[in-house]
Formats: structure tokens, sequence, C-alpha cells
């Protein structure tokens, strides 16, 4: 019998990788995001409209207020800020889906200004860690529009597999579209850093 173990994530921000700081969101970054939140080919494969700075300053106070997790059905979301420069180049997010499934979801939004740097994957990578060192999630998926094809090289990047393609699974913004999910395990992620 497995024993599912009671967690929760509690991290010391800000988090540093190798370039970057990944923080909780503030509005002092409400321009920062309006840059890239409010872009139509940014949101365009993504299940957000455009943003204005009245919805990001609401999102400031209730999605992305949270800095921990402590139950399934919570998310957090991060800013991605250049540790160099100091700019927020984008955000991520772990959602905890399942606390008996010990199951997770990561996902990605970057500035365009700073695509090509590989700072998503970094971002990325880190959340990964997160959820599965730090709250000890045993499987964490990244849902993907098809036609997203930069996020789905990026999904690769992380070494995660592709499990499915959903053919005209969700009626997105007016038009059927396919989803892509990929998915890593606890031991995958072990083996991949082992190796």
């Amino acid at each position: 019998m497995i024993v599912v173990p009671l967690v929760e994530l509690r991290p010391e921000y800000p988090i540093r990788t190798e370039r970057l700081l990944l923080r909780p969101l503030t509005d002092a970054d409400t321009d920062a995001l309006l840059a890239y939140r409010g872009l139509p080919e940014v949101c365009r494969y993504v299940p957000f409209e455009p943003m204005t700075a009245a919805v990001i300053a609401d999102r400031l106070t209730t999605y992305w207020a949270a800095t921990v997790l402590t139950d399934e059905g919570q998310s957090l979301t991060l800013g991605v800020e250049h540790a160099g420069t100091g700019r927020l180049v984008g955000d991520v997010i772990l959602f905890w889906h399942s606390r008996k499934h010990l199951g997770g979801e990561v996902g990605w939004v970057l500035n365009p200004e700073f695509s090509g740097h590989g700072y998503a994957t970094e971002a990325a990578r880190e959340m990964l860690r997160l959820g599965f060192e730090e709250l000890g999630l045993h499987r964490v998926i990244a849902r993907i529009d098809e036609r997203n094809e930069a996020s789905a090289q990026l999904a690769r990047r992380l070494g995660m597999r592709l499990e499915a393609r959903l053919v005209e699974n969700e009626l997105f913004k007016g038009e059927w579209s396919n989803e892509l999910d990929f998915a890593m395990l606890a031991d995958e992620w072990r083996a991949a850093k082992a190796g």
C-alpha cells in the first residue's frame, strides 16, 4: 500500500535559479504584466483574454496573491524576474490538482520581448522542481493548445512526454481546438536530474 504524505509548499522568496528570481507578483509589476498579458498574440492560445490594468489589479489581490500551497485546488503564480536587470520577463504557475493522487500542472507565460533566451524553460524547470521535490507530487502535466508550437517545444525541452492529443476537445475562444497533454512522473524527474 502506498502512503500519501500530507505535504505543503512554503517556499522562501525569492527562489533563485541560474539567471532568474521567482517571486510573488506585486502591484509594482502591473505595468510589466500589462506589457505582455495585454497582447492579443500572447493570449491567443491561453485561457484568458488580453488583460487590462483593472483585471491585473484584481488578479494581484485574488488568484495571484497566494504565496504557499496548503491543499489541493490551489495554485501558485510567480513572477519571473531577470536577476541581472530586475525586469519581469514573464510568470509561471504550479497547480496542485489532487492530494490523493499527488497530481499537479505547470504553465508559463513569457513576454515575447524576452523570448529565445531560455528564460521560460529555466523558470518552468524550477516549478517542476518545486512540485516534485518540495510539494512531493507524483505526476505533473502541461496542457497546451496544439497550435502553440513554442510551448509544446518547451514541454519537450523540460523532458515531459507527450501522452495525448485530444481532438477538438474544447470550444476555445470561438473555435474547436486540439489539446496536447504532456506529463512527467517524479521518477522521471529524478532520473533526468541524475543523468
